[in-house]
């Protein structure tokens, strides 16, 4: 992997992580691709990832190149001073993949250029996949619908928290399963004239930092295509 370099500067460095491949190795220790790994090889010193993408996900990844600026960024996170933006792909609205059993808002929601939506849920983490739980931690996410192609509606999502699997659970809980998104009940084929970037139709394109005092030479947006 030849990592894209998209920011850097004396103290931090952001990429655009390619669909299907790690942030960070592991705890298996398998041979999945690692972009990481990879950084840290490309630029010849020790780097501090400040958060991270699912594997099948592209797109914006902040690393510190020192202790300082990893925890200055850590605390930017936790307090919500940054603000991310993914684009995501869905089709028409349904619930053919979610278990009749399982309570869900089947409210009906149909295309609207410019639509608005505050979600919230309680989600935990489970061994392959996350779910909602009266016993989980509260995710929250704002969605607003940019564009509609025949079947495929095209999303802005900006989760306000950062839990385990948020978009592509509150995508699904709604009828809106992400493209190519199998764990979450995805059946429509994801072609490559549809989503380019492969994976699951998900790209975290935007970090605006506006918010953020001291960005310690960062830019206020670092914004990819998507």
């Amino acid at each position: 992997m030849n990592p894209v370099i998209v920011f850097e500067n004396e103290h931090f460095v952001v990429c655009d992580k390619p669909a299907m491949s790690l942030t960070v190795p592991d705890r298996h220790k398998s041979d999945r691709p690692c972009l990481g790994t990879s950084l840290q090889k490309k630029i010849g010193r020790q780097i501090f990832p400040v958060h991270r993408l699912d594997f099948e996900v592209s797109g914006l990844v902040l690393f510190a190149k020192n202790n300082q600026a990893h925890t200055v960024s850590q605390d930017w996170f936790y307090h919500k001073e940054i603000r991310k933006q993914y684009r995501a792909l869905s089709g028409q609205q349904n619930f053919q993949h979610w278990p009749a059993h399982i309570p869900t808002d089947r409210s009906p929601i149909s295309y609207q250029a410019g639509a608005e939506f505050s979600w919230k849920m309680q989600i935990m983490r489970g061994k392959k996949r996350s779910f909602e739980s009266v016993h989980g931690e509260w995710a929250m996410t704002e969605a607003s619908m940019v564009a509609e192609e025949g079947s495929i509606i095209y999303w802005n999502l900006f989760p306000l928290t950062g839990k385990p699997h948020q978009l592509r659970l509150e995508m699904s809980r709604h009828g809106f399963a992400i493209l190519g998104d199998q764990l979450y009940g995805s059946s429509h084929p994801l072609t490559n004239q549809q989503w380019k970037w492969g994976g699951i139709a998900l790209r975290a394109i935007q970090l605006d930092l506006t918010g953020v005092s001291n960005r310690l030479g960062l830019p206020e947006k670092i914004e990819i295509d998507g």
